[in-house]
């Protein structure tokens, strides 16, 4: 048994690896930088967790969402591994505490978000640490190609100079050709290397229904569906319109959007994979991170505006390797938002200017100020006061954050924490010159430990609770606490925020690049083309069509999807498609023919010739040249 395998059963219990995995740990063990290609839910954080534990010094996780870098920390501490986080929204004592843990406390993991990359504080103290791996979750986003872009991923280069002696391990679930060799550059691999896992879901079978009466459908399907599953929306509105649409019929479900208090997401959380919901109805926020291996189906009843958000959402099905659907609802309807949607993610610049002006003057930013400042955000208290729309608002941020004038961070969703100021012996003579406090002072340190060295999550309720006093004394003792600078006291956080990266700018001298505008909208408009001809095509295998999207060429057919279920209808079982393909691709590749000469060359039954023939013209397996002839193309 390797020393890999044996870390694998003594936290995580796993008798083996999964496949790919331990390939991938032992390329970053011969010392080389290396890309990992694996689908969504094939145990990415497993692999760098794996590998940083059989070395010593500290793993640092580059990763971009707050809310899933806090619940590997948790997982991890769970499993009695030292691990913290680092990210904007942090209080400047927390960042401190934090960087002298990370450095001198015996931490194996730093989750760090890419723009505290840049700041002079971690550069400073990151010589300081012994580092033995940069893992780069999520690596897609540091390509200006890939669908989720973010311009402080770019940061991570800068590493590799301050780090010379520490590879990379950088992991993907959604990566086309051009992305994977754009990852590898921007991250400066010493040569490319790439380990890929197909993309292919044996277990989960794609389906599209053409279906004006949506929510009828809804109805219909899941009243005979078995297990649970997701259906996801574009609208928080629409999630509690179809949750109580569907619980009106007797269905158990729930809905969760990113606008519900934090209590309420994790309670309805927590209730469907405990199995007390059968069916969660939920925009987008919902799922990242989330590993909950019996979900039987996915449905999108509205289309995503890509196939790498497509497929990632629709992989949430299936983990168990059990069979899964994964089902798509489409009409005339959402072709038409798509298209109208491009002018909402890219608004004129004239109006990202605007809107730009107006957050300074919200914030009360005055020129030439205003750099490193970060701010809670509410953007819909924003939009209404300046009267701009919402997703204008959010689209221009977005623009603005790639070409580093500012950051939206996603909402920070924090409890509340408290940190002692003091060593434990100013604590002591506090107490007995203060013996109002002793009794509150005690039963926090009953109630919580490591206080002294980090800060600790708290729960105020709890602990009113178990001195049976009201809540409103514990927060009054908390924040009198933290007034005398024993402890510092952070109250629970919900919300987003924004960062400014650069000094306000007047207007004039505000620059939205070609690069960031021009050329990603054109990317934008090539990802929505992609995700429609997914939902209309009706001659290719759902399967292939996903695949070759992230540059699969020879898939086989899956033969379960609606596609291959007509094609099987018409009489043509998966082996006499392929054997048709094969003798026509060998006939072409010999030399080019008219279509009926080539019919005659071929044996087997005529219609299943004729449709093998037109399916690979209509996928562009074989192109038809001016002079009529058929080509395999190449």
């Amino acid at each position: 048994m390797s020393e890999f395998t044996n870390i694998l059963q003594k936290y995580w219990g796993y008798p083996s690896f999964r496949p790919l995995q331990e390939d991938i740990i032992r390329q970053v063990a011969a010392g080389n930088d290396t890309l990992g290609l694996m689908p969504t839910g094939g145990g990415k954080s497993v692999v760098f967790q794996v590998f940083a534990l059989s070395k010593p010094g500290m793993c640092l996780v580059i990763t971009p969402l707050i809310a899933l870098m806090k619940d590997q920390v948790e997982n991890l501490t769970k499993r009695g591994i030292k691990a913290l986080a680092i990210y904007s929204g942090m209080t400047r004592e927390e960042m401190k505490v934090a960087l002298d843990n990370a450095t001198w406390g015996d931490y194996k993991f730093l989750y760090l978000s890419p723009e505290r990359i840049a700041t002079e504080r971690f550069k400073e103290r990151l010589a300081k640490m012994n580092i033995n791996l940069i893992a780069i979750d999520e690596a897609h986003c540091i390509s200006q190609w890939g669908y989720d872009f973010r311009p402080s991923y770019l940061n991570i280069a800068n590493l590799r100079e301050l780090l010379p002696g520490v590879n990379v391990m950088a992991l993907t679930a959604t990566a086309t050709g051009r992305v994977v060799d754009d990852i590898q550059e921007k991250l400066n691999f010493s040569k490319k290397n790439v380990l890929r896992k197909s993309f292919k879901r044996e277990n989960l079978i794609y389906k599209v229904r053409i279906e004006e009466d949506k929510p009828g459908y809804l109805v219909r399907t899941l009243k005979s569906s078995k297990g649970s599953g997701v259906i996801y929306t574009r609208s928080r509105k629409k999630t509690k319109e179809i949750a109580e649409m569907l619980q009106k019929e007797g269905l158990s479900v729930t809905y969760y959007h990113a606008g519900l208090a934090s209590e309420t997401r994790n309670a309805r959380q927590e209730a469907w994979i405990q199995g007390r919901f059968k069916i969660m109805v939920a925009t987008n926020a919902f799922g990242m991170g989330i590993d909950k291996p019996d979900v039987r189906f996915v449905v999108h009843v509205d289309l995503p505006d890509s196939i790498e958000a497509y497929f990632q959402e629709a992989g949430r099905a299936g983990r168990d390797g059990k069979k899964a659907v994964a089902l798509l609802l489409f009409n005339n309807t959402d072709k038409v938002r798509l298209k109208k949607g491009i002018n909402e993610k890219f608004p004129p610049p004239d109006h990202i200017k605007r809107i730009y002006e107006a957050l300074c003057n919200y914030f009360q930013v005055a020129e030439g100020f205003g750099k490193g400042m970060s701010y809670d955000f509410d953007l819909i208290d924003f939009a209404k006061k300046y009267q701009f729309s919402f997703a204008h608002v959010l689209s221009s941020l977005k623009i603005l954050e790639r070409d580093d004038y500012l950051q939206l961070t996603d909402e920070l969703n924090r409890g509340s924490l408290v940190h002692f100021r003091v060593n434990r012996d100013d604590l002591y003579r506090f107490q007995v010159a203060n013996i109002a406090f002793d009794s509150f002072i005690k039963l926090l340190l009953r109630s919580y430990t490591g206080m002294f060295t980090d800060y600790t999550a708290i729960n105020e309720q709890l602990l009113a609770k178990r001195a049976n006093i009201a809540i409103e004394l514990v927060y009054k003792y908390l924040n009198a606490l933290d007034t005398q600078k024993i402890i510092h006291y952070l109250p629970k956080k919900e919300t987003p925020f924004i960062v400014f990266l650069k000094e306000r700018l007047p207007i004039k001298r505000l620059v939205i690049s070609a690069e960031n505008y021009t050329e990603r909208k054109q990317v934008y408009v090539d990802q929505v083309e992609a995700m429609l001809n997914y939902a209309s095509s009706n001659a290719t295998c759902r399967s292939q069509l996903l695949l070759r999207y992230f540059d699969e060429k020879n898939a086989t057919r899956c033969g379960e999807c609606d596609v291959c279920l007509s094609l099987n209808d018409l009489g043509i079982s998966n082996v006499e498609f392929e054997r048709i393909k094969t003798d026509i691709k060998t006939q072409l590749l010999k030399q080019a023919m008219l279509q009926h000469e080539l019919f005659f060359k071929l044996s087997g039954n005529e219609d299943h010739k004729q449709l093998v023939i037109r399916w690979l013209l209509d996928n562009e397996k074989i192109i038809k040249r001016i002079d009529q002839k058929l080509e395999w193309k190449k």
